[in-house]
């Protein structure tokens, strides 16, 4: 369209469509559209991270009062610092202290909109031109989306199935070279479910130092734990190497709607100080929104006075519906799984679509799957893996129990005949 003789000299940034077309949400939306409208019976959401919905994961109401009290308090009606308000810092930083071999400090602490927005800020500061970033497959693919829009290359390195989806280190080391500026760590484990072992952990720290690179750790699933392995924070190793943890209250508190999250710098030698990194996030956050006020208002409260039988309550939830995911996939012909999920609230389990009829892949499978049993799951191809699905079992059991037996009549449905 023309303005008199001059054409409009605005358009939209493509790259915007490029990033956000390999998010979750877009792939979790398309197959919401596929779902039949005439069947009666509820739609079961094995696809999400967020159980907020379902009564038996509503958040301690120690929680919803922190909220309360810091709204009537009247103390944070008005603009944060762009690094967050100083007591919400010095509680984080209390709180993940408590893990540590090294206390942190509130200027450890940088407050984030949620976990995602932490993610954004590293990557920005990171990405200078001719920049590469190791990161998992499978994986988180907002990391994919954020590096795309920042123009920071990315370079996969694989988790392995057969090994408890440990990072394949000797991978690590070859994909790396002289541009290599950082590797991602999720522990535990988003989409696998794995969490990583002290001495895994270790070795990831003392490769990065001999790489040259920082480690992202993303810890949003921190002590969402139920198997053999603890959670061990990867700030635990930051004086092998410079460890930039980002985590937030969404998943152990079950808020992830608060938006509520940090970045914290756990580098007892300055490294990272040395090298422009903290003067950078700062400078991003100067330039960015900050979480609402009166929820980092809330934050002293929530992590103090939170309960440890809230904590229990969540994690023999999960433990018990990873039990019965675990032991309705074995039902389940065309699908298996290679371990039994022992943190966060996913698992990935691989489709054999030879075992099937008219399904040509992963997503396929699942568009499918929505139109016929009203189930969503979300298919591998979105977090790196073709031919496998993310199942999230972070939903009611009687729920989650009958999700499984719509896929497992689906595959039926479809299975190549004898």
């Amino acid at each position: 369209m023309e303005n008199g003789s001059k054409k409009w000299g605005f358009r939209g940034n493509q790259s915007l469509g490029t990033a956000s077309a390999i998010t979750i949400r877009g792939v979790l939306n398309m197959l919401m559209e596929n779902l039949n409208k005439d069947d009666p019976r509820p739609a079961i959401p094995l696809g999400h991270g967020d159980p907020s919905a379902f009564p038996c994961f509503r958040t301690t109401h120690l929680a919803e009062d922190a909220i309360s009290d810091s709204l009537r308090s009247a103390k944070f009606n008005g603009y944060a610092p762009t690094v967050g308000v100083l007591p919400a810092r010095r509680a984080i930083a209390e709180y993940l202290s408590t893990d540590l071999p090294q206390k942190l400090s509130p200027d450890d602490i940088y407050l984030t909109i949620g976990c995602t927005q932490a993610i954004e800020v590293i990557l920005t500061v990171l990405a200078r031109p001719n920049a590469n970033i190791l990161l998992p497959r499978p994986g988180f693919p907002f990391y994919e989306a954020r590096a795309a829009f920042s123009h920071l290359e990315v370079r996969h390195f694989e988790l392995l199935p057969e090994k408890g989806w440990e990072v394949d280190l000797e991978a690590v080391e070859a994909l790396a070279d002289e541009n290599t500026v950082a590797i991602a760590v999720i522990n535990p484990g988003n989409p696998c479910g794995n969490v990583f072992t002290y001495e895994h952990l270790k070795k990831i720290a003392e490769t990065a130092r001999k790489l040259g690179i920082l480690v992202i750790a993303d810890e949003v699933y921190d002590h969402l734990v139920f198997g053999n392995n603890p959670f061990v924070p990867m700030g635990v190793f930051g004086s092998i190497a410079p460890i930039i943890t980002v985590g937030s209250i969404s998943k152990r508190w079950i808020v992830p709607g608060w938006r509520l999250g940090w970045l914290v710098t756990n580098d007892p030698n300055g490294i990272l100080e040395k090298h422009g990194i903290v003067d950078c996030i700062k400078g991003f956050l100067n330039i960015s929104s900050d979480p609402a006020t009166f929820i980092q208002g809330a934050i002293p409260q929530i992590l103090s006075k939170t309960k440890e039988d809230f904590f229990s309550k969540i994690v023999n939830i999960l433990k018990e519906a990873a039990e019965i995911c675990y032991d309705g996939i074995k039902d389940i012909p065309c699908i298996t799984c290679p371990s039994k999920p022992e943190g966060s609230m996913f698992v990935m389990v691989k489709l054999n679509v030879s075992l099937l009829e008219d399904i040509t892949d992963d997503v396929d499978f699942c568009v499918k799957l929505a139109k016929e049993e009203s189930v969503i799951v979300l298919p591998g191809v979105a977090v790196g893996l073709k031919n496998w699905l993310r199942v999230t079992f972070a939903i009611e059991p009687s729920s989650l129990a009958d999700g499984l037996g719509r896929i497992k009549a689906f595959s039926e449905r479809h299975a190549k005949k004898e």
